[in-house]
């Protein structure tokens, strides 16, 4: 028994919900252990397409459990409406195949209208928040006084942490020139859904202990990429959790051997949504030929992403961070139609050569890629299944990605559509 992680390598937005889906084929249970509502997953199946943003990718497949685990934020307006819609499009959702953690913090429009006075008032460089309140939620959980699945269930108990969490709030509101946010309103708000969001809640740790007994493979999800950790990604232009492999452990409630292969979804090329440093960001005709054919907008905000060329030093560095096992490249079929194509081998700053993205975001912004330069194929690759059948030049791309970043290639994907993939290697049967 295999069970896997899948992260994202770069700064999101690599095509992990067709992965994930096409994995959890293999799967018996999927798991999102990070994140809120702010990063969506699209899904192309059978000419269906399904955006997810918080339920895990494995709810539009029959007999698999999906679960949300404690280390994802819910809005629980936002769950139950996303529900609804992946319900209208003929998906069953239930009891029995979607598990809430009962120990997962809870957004609250308090939160997402924090979000939005800190971003429009910020008086230097914004972050680029989705403004949903997935930063001030987590603020509230590990300042202790987060409103909690499991406190739905007691109308004296929400009403006390209610009280805590709002003289918090107000406080800053105040200082803020906003009027006080009402408790009796949140709290009616909070009771009115609880019966539709508590029907969902688990001890998940104690589900996953049994669905491990039973030997059931494990798929867990990550939302966003690598370069967006809180730890390990180009703070402060980051999000507000985890979003490194380990993660997986922590925000769903297991022991770390119960990982045993973590794959890294990444992108041919590269894209950022929002604010930050991007040192191989094109800002000419090869970005916007990128976006469109990428179609590079994003799944939740439809906002449009920043592109560039493949920037192989941080990709190394993020298998490294994140201990990854092999990587499924994907949208290789976007770099059909270009003449030459580089990727990024390390990075001059103030004349120096490094081989690393520095901590310092100052120094993030002065780094200058150093790029290694390739023919383009000039050919089609959409829907190629063999690696062999792959336009020669397409392989030495491959080829060269593989052994410069230093984890095997183990899935290349060719178009949206989940049987458009070249299986190398199958995480879970290794």
């Amino acid at each position: 028994m295999k069970n896997v992680v899948v992260v994202g390598s770069q700064w999101g937005d690599e095509g992990k919900g067709k992965i994930v889906d096409w994995l959890s084929s293999e799967a018996d249970v999927v798991i999102r252990f990070q994140g809120g509502h702010n990063a969506g997953h699209t899904l192309v199946i059978d000419g269906n397409t399904y955006k997810l943003r918080l339920l895990p990718s494995g709810i539009v497949r029959k007999n698999k459990i999906s679960i949300i685990g404690n280390g994802v934020v819910v809005d629980p307006w936002a769950l139950i409406e996303e529900i609804e819609e992946i319900k209208n499009k003929g998906v069953d959702v239930n009891e029995e195949n979607l598990f809430l953690s009962e120990s997962a913090s809870l957004i609250l429009p308090v939160h997402s209208e924090l979000d939005e006075i800190r971003e429009d008032n910020s008086k230097g460089e914004k972050i680029g928040t989705t403004r949903r309140g997935i930063g001030p939620a987590y603020e509230d959980k590990v300042g202790r006084r987060s409103i909690r699945v499991i406190d739905l269930s007691s109308e004296q108990n929400l009403d006390s942490k209610l009280t805590n969490l709002l003289e918090h709030h107000n406080y800053l509101r105040k200082g803020m020139g906003k009027k006080e946010y009402s408790k009796e309103k949140l709290k009616n708000d909070l009771l009115k859904i609880a019966p539709k969001i508590l029907k969902y809640s688990k001890p998940i740790w104690k589900e996953i202990e049994e669905l491990k007994k039973n030997e059931k493979k494990i798929l867990f999800e990550g939302a966003q990429g690598i370069l967006l950790d809180v730890d390990h990604g180009t703070y402060p232009f980051v999000t507000s959790s985890n979003t490194v492999a380990s993660s997986a452990a922590t925000g769903s409630g297991c022991g770390i051997d119960t990982i045993n292969y973590i794959l890294g979804i990444t992108k041919a090329y590269t894209t950022r949504v929002g604010e930050g440093p991007f040192p191989t960001e094109q800002k000419n005709e090869i970005g916007e030929r990128l976006g469109e054919i990428g179609k590079e907008f994003g799944t939740v905000t439809s906002r449009k992403r920043r592109c560039g060329w493949f920037d192989g030093v941080l990709v190394r560095q993020t298998i490294k961070t994140s201990g990854i096992n092999g990587i499924a490249l994907t949208k290789l079929d976007v770099l059909d139609e270009f003449d030459e194509i580089k990727i990024c081998i390390s990075y001059d700053l103030d004349g120096k050569k490094i081989d690393y993205l520095p901590t310092s975001s100052e120094q993030q912004l002065k780094v200058k890629p150093v790029y290694k330069v390739f023919d383009g194929w000039k050919s089609p690759t959409c829907g190629i299944k063999n690696f062999s059948d792959l336009p020669k030049n397409a392989q030495i791309y491959i080829n060269f990605i593989e052994n410069f970043v230093e984890a095997k290639v183990s899935t290349i994907s060719t178009s949206p559509e989940r049987n458009d993939t070249i299986l190398i290697e199958n995480p879970f049967k290794i």
